[in-house]
């Protein structure tokens, strides 16, 4: 047969049940904050104070690692940068070298050219301005183009056909009754000028020079040298 609990009965188990709930509480809780503290600490204060201090203790260490990881990260940046810093300035170097390089050994081609022109300049050989400069100014033409003849053989021939007058004209032979009249020390008629003229010498039948060199090279041609002709050519 079963009891029946009156309302005051219920309340008062109600109550009963609330208390021992709290007490398993606090002993949870302290068994749990036991643990956070070293084995062997008997004083209940102590270990319920250890969770706080250890909490405090892990965010610290973390913050400590947190700070070392980034000043890491900022050490290798920084060296990064003055790697990266140090390549360009390297690169720059070689760059500012090697147009250094080039300059320098365009101004000694220059130099060069100048000193070789200088030289030549120098060694040019500068012609009296009458019939021993003139023949010899002829010879060093005929020379540089192979064409025979001597000193000798145009002096000659240029005291027979004109005394050594550049401005020499035969105005009463065939030549000129053709219309083509011999001109100048060798008496040369244009087509014949025109015809062996040699590059490099005016294009003037009365130049000395030019005119000297083209009866040389027409002689030549026909009698294989001007020393071998001793009359009208």
């Amino acid at each position: 047969m079963s009891k029946t609990s009156t309302p005051g009965q219920i309340r008062r188990l109600t109550k009963a049940h609330k208390m021992s709930f709290a007490a398993v509480a606090t002993i949870g809780a302290a068994a749990l904050a036991a643990t956070l503290v070293p084995a062997g600490t008997a004083d209940a204060g102590t270990t319920v104070a250890a969770a706080p201090v250890a909490w405090t203790q892990a965010v610290e260490g973390v913050q400590a690692k947190t700070v070392q990881h980034l000043s890491m990260q900022s050490k290798l940046a920084t060296d990064a940068a003055k790697l990266e810093a140090a390549v360009k300035a390297k690169a720059a170097a070689a760059a500012k070298a090697k147009a250094d390089a080039e300059a320098a050994a365009k101004a000694k081609k220059d130099r060069e050219a100048k000193a070789a022109a200088s030289r030549s300049a120098v060694r040019k050989p500068v012609y009296a301005n009458n019939l021993d400069g003139w023949i010899k100014e002829s010879l060093a033409i005929m020379k540089a183009h192979k064409i025979p003849g001597t000193y000798n053989g145009l002096y000659k021939n240029i005291m027979r056909e004109s005394s050594g007058n550049p401005r020499a004209i035969n105005n009463w032979d065939i030549n000129a009754q053709n219309g083509v009249p011999s001109k100048g020390l060798l008496q040369v008629i244009k087509p014949t000028f025109l015809a062996y003229h040699v590059p490099g010498t005016p294009l003037d039948q009365y130049h000395p020079v030019a005119n000297i060199v083209a009866a040389a090279n027409y002689a030549a041609d026909r009698y294989g040298s001007i020393d071998n002709v001793n009359s009208a050519y």
